[in-house]
């Protein structure tokens, strides 16, 4: 999906799809908003706020406090395409999102999904 696509989902209609793919597999929306809030910044309020008032991608990481700084340890396919060859910088990180979610569903231990 090219970046401009990307820019404008909203975050408030994707994050109901990380949360059922979450739930899906037995993992909580604690634990969900635990990984975002990790790779954001967001404080819980502030990501509960961003989940009910209509928000696009490229505000939502535009006004996140920080971007984890050991964002860059996330590795993998997502879509086809290793996130860490992701060119653009909102396209890498919503698929660092997208990377930490399923993760979250497959079972891998917080611990290890929030890389150290």
């Amino acid at each position: 999906m090219p970046a401009r696509e990307i820019s404008r989902l909203l975050f408030t209609r994707v994050y109901p799809l990380y949360l059922q793919k979450a739930e899906r597999k037995g993992r909580t929306r604690e634990e969900l908003d635990t990984v975002i809030c990790w790779l954001t910044g967001y404080s819980r309020d502030q990501l509960a706020r961003h989940t009910r008032e209509a928000i696009d991608f490229q505000a939502f990481f535009d006004q996140a406090p920080r971007i984890h700084p050991h964002s860059s340890r996330i590795t993998g396919v997502v879509c086809g395409v290793r996130v860490e060859d992701i060119q653009d910088p909102l396209t890498q990180k919503v698929r660092y999102l997208d990377k930490l979610v399923d993760e979250l569903a497959k079972g891998r231990a917080l611990d290890k999904i929030l890389r150290p």
